[in-house]
């Protein structure tokens, strides 16, 4: 070979060198991952700026990369063509087909892009700066080129410029927490976390609210004895004072105003006013979302609010602590038992009362029955079934099976709920 065909071995080198270069650029800036950029920005990266700066005009960088990677791969055939035709005459036409496509495809598009799938962040943030100046050194040609592809692409009816996915944004970050979460990088805890914040905005009042039948109320009409002895008697700090009826809520008596006055009246309870300790009751509707209740407590600097229907009829209480516990899970004290009304058996079945809010049980056991139509397990049951099932009847959907322990009147109060699919690893207690 003469000093030209060396020269012109070297230019095809280049050449597939640059390809490679362009090949992993695009991968790794399109694999790259937003949110990362964005953070590295904001902590003073250059680099990452320039990364969001090309993903913001995606289809101009995607534009150069393609121009320049067709570019070099057309020059380095055209080269090795010429050298082999040269070499073998018209058999070279067939040996440049053959080599260049086995060195385009693994060095110029395989490798690169495999390289640049296994680190796309480090690698975007290499590249970025070199691809950055090839968008601006070829702005006219990728100006006009997008000319041209927007109005074949509105021809065809197809919109440019914008992102439709069949997801809402809420809904992919579900999606991406549950993906990082299968990968090992993300704990469960944080995966509820991340879960609840996300709910707080779908969720409503009536979902996580104590139900009547489970709250703690008093006669405003006792005795003060009677009324300290049972305030004192009862695992909660706030309880609803009703006059004439249950649902005639008239105050709200805080255990430690209550305290305070006794302390006051040496321990004397007739001397105690307990209307006068007793504050209005705070009435909001079962519908208000729990992001709106969450801020409604923060202005109000209040944590308690009791829950009636559109007919204004008592429905329950919520506190901040309900709404909390949506996005850390079960807060628990001393009078509380962790994952009330939940019993894993020996077999990875449970035992459920089933006044159990679903999410409380998917929570508890990392399982994922569906909570849109019933707030409870019994409710779960009921919806599903059509009817009120009598005790020893077994129903299975969604791939569990659910079978009555035990009813009440029209309330069913025990279930024993089996996955079908898959081993429980999770631990109630």
């Amino acid at each position: 070979m003469t000093l030209p065909d060396w020269l012109t071995v070297l230019a095809i080198a280049i050449c597939l060198l640059l390809s490679a270069f362009f090949s992993a650029s695009e991968t790794a800036l399109t694999a790259s991952s937003r949110a990362a950029m964005l953070r590295l920005e904001k902590q003073g990266r250059r680099e990452a700026g320039i990364v969001n700066r090309l993903l913001a005009t995606r289809e101009r960088m995607l534009g150069a990369v393609l121009l320049v990677n067709n570019l070099t791969n057309i020059a380095a055939s055209t080269l090795m063509t010429g050298l082999l035709l040269t070499l073998f005459g018209k058999a070279g036409v067939l040996y440049a087909t053959l080599i260049m496509t086995v060195l385009i495809f693994v060095v110029c598009e395989v490798l690169p892009k495999t390289a640049a799938f296994n680190t796309p962040d480090r690698m975007a943030l290499a590249v970025a700066p070199a691809i950055d100046r090839t968008v601006r050194w070829f702005m006219p040609i990728l100006v006009a080129v997008e000319w041209v592809v927007r109005i074949i692409l509105r021809a065809v009816g197809m919109p440019v410029g914008k992102l439709h996915s069949i997801l809402s944004p809420r809904e992919e970050l579900r999606g991406a927490v549950d993906l990082l979460h299968h990968s090992g990088v993300v704990e469960k805890l944080d995966r509820d976390m991340m879960g609840g914040v996300l709910d707080l905005r779908e969720l409503t009042v009536s979902d996580v609210m104590v139900h009547r039948t489970k709250m703690v109320m008093l006669d405003a009409d006792q005795t003060q004895r009677e009324i300290v002895d049972a305030a004192l008697a009862a695992a909660v700090t706030r309880l609803p004072l009703w006059r004439g009826s249950p649902d005639n809520i008239v105050s709200v008596l805080h255990t430690k105003d209550l305290l305070r006055a006794l302390h006051a009246a040496h321990g004397d309870a007739s001397k105690i006013d307990i209307a006068g300790l007793a504050k209005p009751p705070w009435f909001v509707p079962d519908m208000t979302p729990l992001y709106e209740q969450l801020k409604a407590f923060r202005a109000r600097k209040t944590p308690f609010a009791l829950v009636v229907d559109e007919y204004g009829e008592l429905e329950g209480l919520v506190t901040l602590e309900d709404i909390v516990e949506e996005i850390v899970g079960d807060i628990t004290d001393e009078y509380d038992v962790a994952v009330p009304g939940v019993r894993m058996l020996p077999d990875g079945s449970v035992n459920v009362d089933g006044a159990v809010p679903v999410r409380d049980l998917n929570r508890a056991m990392d399982w994922n029955i569906p909570d849109d139509e019933a707030t409870t397990i019994a409710g779960v049951v009921i919806h599903e079934t059509r009817s009120i099932p009598e005790p020893g009847q077994s129903f299975t959907f969604f791939g569990y099976r659910f079978h009555v322990l035990r009813k009440s009147r029209n309330r069913i109060t025990a279930l024993r709920v089996t996955p079908l699919t898959r081993k429980v690893t999770a631990k109630a207690g």
